[in-house]
């Protein structure tokens, strides 16, 4: 039996729908600004944001919270 078209995904209490991305929230943290998640055909599938190592003695997190920059 076929579905009538792509299925939602359900992360905590929402559902979001196929092909959607967001940014988790996890309590008691909030939401998760370096992680996003994005639903396909029913399964959810998340990644950290990946950062280029940083080169000298004090990095800082000025335009990207996720990464530090030099």
């Amino acid at each position: 039996m076929q579905a009538d078209g792509p299925r939602a995904c359900r992360f905590g209490r929402r559902w979001y729908l196929n092909n959607e991305s967001w940014h988790p929230s996890v309590p008691p943290f909030g939401e998760m600004k370096c992680i996003l998640c994005w639903c396909v055909s029913g399964e959810t599938h998340c990644q950290r944001q990946e950062c280029p190592p940083a080169t000298c003695a004090s990095p800082a997190r000025k335009d990207n919270p996720c990464c530090a920059k030099c």
